[in-house]
């Protein structure tokens, strides 16, 4: 059984015992007027983990997976509906672009100050040099909520779906490319 305080918080955690990159988040969440709902949980690597997450958030966290084409010079972050499966062949044809893969460990830290596991739209923050295109399965547009990890898996938001398109996303300065899946 997963640990999990089970309050929700609306505010900015302390900083003692937390990480920098998830600590930066949330003056940016204040400073744009995006409320959250704030849920600290043991460490989850994957979306099948966060099941008992999503029940005390009332969402469904979203699947961000880092990619990269076949010849290692385009990279990707894919957020997806947790519940759908990843195919890289339509995704793929859809941006124009070779056959996808996961970027490795290495890339993902270096390009989004972010390990396996804790790949989050917020990993964009850390993408100056824009080396990262974001992919949004076009079905997130249809939730009221989104959930994500502030850049750290010990730790699940919950925000309007409206303020991630409208205010995050500008914020992060990281146009969208809509596919379906």
């Amino acid at each position: 059984m997963m640990r999990i305080d089970p309050t929700l918080y609306t505010t900015i955690p302390s900083p003692e015992g937390r990480l920098e990159k998830e600590m930066a988040i949330y003056p940016i969440l204040e400073q744009l007027g995006i409320p959250f709902e704030r849920l600290d949980h043991e460490a989850v690597a994957t979306i099948e983990d966060c099941g008992e997450i999503d029940r005390y958030l009332g969402i469904t966290i979203y699947k961000n997976l880092f990619l990269c084409n076949s010849k290692k010079d385009h990279y990707y972050l894919l957020v997806m509906p947790g519940d759908k499966t990843f195919k890289s062949s339509p995704i793929a044809q859809q941006i124009g672009s070779t056959r996808l893969s996961f970027g490795t460990p290495e890339v993902l830290e270096d390009y989004l100050n972010l390990t396996p596991g804790s790949v989050s739209i917020t990993g964009l923050l850390y993408d100056q040099e824009k080396r990262v295109q974001l992919l949004i399965d076009e079905a997130i547009l249809e939730t009221k909520y989104f959930g994500f990890h502030p850049c750290i898996n010990t730790t699940s938001l919950k925000i309007k779906t409206s303020d991630l398109i409208g205010k995050l996303i500008p914020y992060l300065d990281h146009p969208i490319t809509y596919v379906t899946i």
